[in-house]
């Protein structure tokens, strides 16, 4: 059986969280008995498609318009041109290798052209693996109007997403119930956790000592690594940051990049947060020998999010077997999870005191010892990326399920 798999960020240029799991993903059904092939853009191709390999994996590339670090105008032109450039590139290559089984994760939204052509010459089931509401969460903050004609451009593009799924794999329960009351026409669709593979080997050419490069010598570090931006409300970490000053050993480390990057870089020097190192996106191994070194994982999200992400980001953390210390918009079943799983603790977003007591707390060492342990056994028991592919392989009517 042949897989094909459609992400718009894979490895090994991939610094997202995105390209990581999908990347454990495709190596999940390979070491299965399957055939993968992943379909990723690429700006930097001269040609207009290049096939290579990776971990036994077929990455097929194709030319298009830079997606990522670009304004947003640029971004939204190249996302909505994601599905024609892809076909106008693949066509040839596409038609002569037919696959039995399309797996496609949005974001982005903009992928319904190029699924819909793969369905018309395939006749293959689509499975869409939806991690977030867009445009929901981008009205919800404020972002754009309801009723602007962004918002009417991207309803129309995430009606044609969902159309083109046979099963449609939700990250939470409580998303799963939003989604079925907003969308009571969609009954395909399925609970679908985020997922990680167990972390097998740390020792990697590319490791670094953050704390001998940094001078952080035995500092409890507190980590916040991934997307900076207006979703995370990073105001969050930053006002627990300055409570944080008074415990002279304990140092925050922000890594990632996004549009509120400047904001922590600005506040961190108007604050005056001795306590507090930003640094910018590293490649995944870099990224992976970092976490190895850390003390706590931090997430923060939106307080009006009106849906309930999982943060990809959390997996790390797990991975590592370090308690998780993070916020929520309220309602949000991820508290529950990391919390009924004694992992780590969550807030609601905005309840500065709460997260300050919970940072207070995980400065026991028998403790974090203790969570980080139980985050790896939550890890192993309900976001294990063999799970998912059970899942999703689960979905498929019986004779297409074998290899």
């Amino acid at each position: 059986m042949k897989i094909l798999i459609i992400v718009d960020d894979y490895l090994p240029k991939s610094i997202k969280v995105a390209g990581k799991m999908m990347h454990e993903l495709a190596l999940e059904f390979f070491h299965s008995g399957y055939v993968v092939t992943v379909v990723t853009p690429d700006p930097d191709l001269k040609e207009s498609y290049k096939i290579e390999g990776l971990d036994g994996i077929n990455i097929l590339r194709f030319r298009s318009g830079r997606i990522k670090n670009v304004s947003k105008p640029i971004r939204l032109i190249n996302e909505i041109l994601l599905s024609f450039r892809s076909v106008k590139a693949l066509s040839h290559w596409l038609n002569a290798n037919p696959h039995d089984f399309i797996i496609f994760y949005s974001p982005t939204i903009f992928w319904s052209g190029l699924v819909h052509y793969l369905k018309k010459i395939w006749k293959s089931p689509a499975y869409l693996i939806l991690r977030d509401f867009f445009p929901q969460w981008v009205i919800d903050n404020g972002i754009i109007s309801k009723h602007s004609m962004l918002a009417y451009l991207f309803r129309f593009y995430e009606r044609k997403l969902y159309a083109t799924a046979d099963v449609i794999g939700i990250q939470s329960p409580a998303n799963l119930k939003w989604f079925s009351e907003v969308n009571p026409n969609l009954r395909n669709t399925q609970l679908l956790y985020n997922w990680a593979s167990p972390l097998v080997n740390t020792n990697n050419p590319k490791q670094i000592d953050i704390r001998k490069r940094y001078d952080l010598s035995d500092r409890i570090i507190f980590f916040y690594g991934g997307n900076i931006g207006h979703a995370q409300d990073m105001k969050n970490l930053l006002i627990l940051a300055e409570r944080m000053l008074i415990f002279s050993n304990v140092q925050f480390l922000f890594l990632g990049a996004g549009d509120e990057f400047q904001l922590v870089q600005d506040t961190i020097l108007s604050k005056n947060l001795s306590n507090c190192l930003l640094l910018e996106s590293v490649s995944q191994d870099v990224f992976t020998s970092i976490l190895t070194q850390i003390d706590v994982g931090l997430f923060t999200l939106h307080p009006d999010h009106k849906t309930h992400n999982f943060p990809g980001k959390i997996l790390g953390y797990m991975q590592v077997g370090v308690p998780i210390l993070g916020a929520v918009n309220q309602g949000n079943d991820l508290k529950t999870v990391i919390e009924e799983g004694n992992a780590g603790f969550v807030s609601n977003a905005g309840d500065h005191e709460s997260l300050y007591q919970n940072a207070v707390t995980l400065l026991n060492t028998n403790l974090r010892k203790t969570m980080g342990k139980n985050a790896k056994y939550l890890l192993d028991t309900t976001f294990s990326v063999k799970t998912t592919v059970e899942n999703i392989l689960h979905s498929l009517p019986k004779e297409k399920v074998l290899p």
